[in-house]
Order: C-alpha cells, then sequence, then structure tokens
C-alpha cells in the first residue's frame, strides 16, 4: 500500500520558467505542487550561453533547500546538433552542449536533456556515428561533475535521429563504459514516432521493446504529454493529458507501472495555468 507520504513526494513537475534567473523555475514548481522540475538554464534559441554568477547559485541553492524540489533536468538548447555533417555546425554544437553541462554542474541539476540530432544532408546512420563522436569527445567535461547526459527520444520528423529504440540504443552502446548516459521518454514523440503507449498491453510491449534495444536501466525519466496528432504521425505537437490522440490510460499506467512510476515526470503540456491541476490528477492514480 502507498502512504500519503509517498504519494505527496512522487517525482512530478514541469518544464518551468527560468525567467530572471534560474531560481525562479523552483518559485514556479513550488507554486504548481511540483517535487521534480526542468528548466531551460539559458536562451534555448541562442547560441550564446548565459553566464551562471555566485549570487544565483546561491539563491538557487537556498531555494532547492527550501522547496526541496528533487531530480531536476535542464533541457538543451533547440539549435544544438551534435550529429550534423557540417564540421562547423557540429563543433558549435558540441561547444554549445558542453556550456550547457558546465552550468548544471554549477548548479547541481541532476540531468541534462538534449535532442540527439538531424541528419539533414547525410544519412541517419552516418548521424548516429557523429552524435557518438561528439558524445565521446566530451567525456572529461562530463566527468567533472555528476550531471547526466540524457538522450530525448524524438518524434521522427524529418531527418531527425532518436525516432527508434535500434537509433538510441546505438548511441547508448557507442558511449557506453565512457560516457555515462541515460535516455527520456516524450510520450507525444514516441506516440508520433510510431509506438502505442494508449493502454497498459500497449506500454508493456514498448517497454520491452526499449529493454531490448536500449536496456530499461537506461531509462531516467518521462516528459509527459499526449498528442495532437495520431499514432504514427511523426508530428510533435503536444497536447493537455487526456485531450489528445494518446487518452488518459497513458499517464494511469506511467504512475502506476513499476518501470515507469519511480521516474521524474515532467510535463510540457501547452497550458502552465493547468500544470497544478495536472499534477494532482496524477497523483490521484498512484497505487493504493
Amino acid at each position: 500500500m502507498t502512504s500519503q507520504t509517498e504519494k505527496k513526494h512522487a517525482f512530478l513537475g514541469a518544464h518551468t520558467s527560468a525567467a530572471g534567473g534560474s531560481f525562479n523555475a523552483l518559485i514556479q514548481g513550488r507554486e504548481i505542487g511540483a517535487t521534480s522540475i526542468q528548466l531551460f538554464t539559458s536562451n534555448q534559441k541562442q547560441w550564446k550561453g548565459r553566464k551562471i554568477s555566485p549570487e544565483e547559485i546561491e539563491k538557487w541553492e537556498k531555494l532547492k533547500k527550501e522547496t526541496g524540489i528533487s531530480n531536476i533536468m535542464s533541457h538543451a538548447s533547440y539549435l544544438i546538433n551534435i550529429g550534423s555533417p557540417k564540421d562547423e555546425l557540429r563543433e558549435k554544437s558540441i561547444n554549445g552542449l558542453t556550456e550547457e553541462l558546465k552550468r548544471c554542474h554549477l548548479l547541481g541539476i541532476d540531468f541534462c536533456n538534449f535532442h540527439p540530432g538531424a541528419a539533414t544532408t547525410s544519412t541517419k546512420q552516418e548521424c548516429v556515428e557523429k552524435i557518438i563522436e561528439s558524445l565521446l569527445s566530451m567525456e572529461s567535461t562530463v566527468k567533472a561533475g555528476k550531471t547526466l547526459l540524457v538522450l530525448e527520444a524524438t518524434a521522427g520528423q524529418g531527418t531527425v535521429v532518436g525516432s527508434t529504440f535500434e537509433e538510441l540504443g546505438q548511441i547508448v552502446a557507442g558511449v557506453k563504459g565512457k560516457i555515462p548516459i541515460g535516455v527520456c521518454i516524450d510520450t507525444c514523440h514516441i506516440f508520433a514516432a510510431g509506438y502505442d503507449i494508449s493502454t497498459k498491453a500497449g506500454w508493456e510491449k514498448v517497454l520491452k521493446d526499449f529493454d531490448k534495444h536500449i536496456g530499461l536501466k537506461y531509462l531516467v525519466g518521462l516528459h509527459l504529454n499526449d498528442s495532437k496528432h495520431p499514432l504514427g504521425s511523426k508530428k510533435d505537437r503536444h497536447e493537455l493529458l487526456g485531450k489528445g490522440e494518446i487518452g488518459m490510460e497513458c499517464f494511469k499506467v506511467c504512475m502506476q507501472n513499476k518501470t515507469l512510476a519511480p521516474l521524474p515526470k515532467y510535463l510540457e503540456t501547452p497550458d502552465p495555468e493547468n500544470w497544478a491541476n495536472e499534477i494532482k490528477k496524477l497523483r490521484t492514480f498512484i497505487n493504493d
């Protein structure tokens, strides 16, 4: 039987706003009843990274203790493509991800989530190989702190890599033993990529597939989003929980399945005003 204390402290939250300082993401997290959060440590649409001051670190650490928020995830810039066939862009991307990781180390952030990359003019296999090569070049930075690099499963649009467990598994295997790494499942993304997680049976099948090609020990978190588009659409459009093509049963399973229940979960649904209600709803699914 699950106690009320365990219900209260389930690792649930959302991608909260760090505008005006990273510590503000913790404040918003507290306001919505979150016990975990995701944030941008810098502007996600700019190459130039933000500097973290000692004063900001002090405020961050104070609020982290006050709120009790843990299992914190950063989301790296959308501009980053460490699998690019263009040397200049790939180097710029490696530098961008390296700087993101350094900010995470300064703040003691648990996870640094990033989109694997896009092949653009190369093949997806060549892109996968470039991603592995890029990650291995970051080994010293990765090991300079405790932040875990996390590959985000993608929706499969265009030439983007990471929409299949086979591709993600190849990247994980390519850095195994050198770069500590994890994988984050975005429910909208994998549904759009063709993985049917709308039912308990569907989730069980998907998790077996994940274990076969990647290994369940590498699954470290979930982005919880319903999907505006149907299964296999390859379109990344988030919807409110239970209001899209996936349906609420998926998220009930996320809170009850023995593999998924312990994982930190981050809402990225399109209405921040509704996050507190979605968190409350998710907590009602925890097994009694």
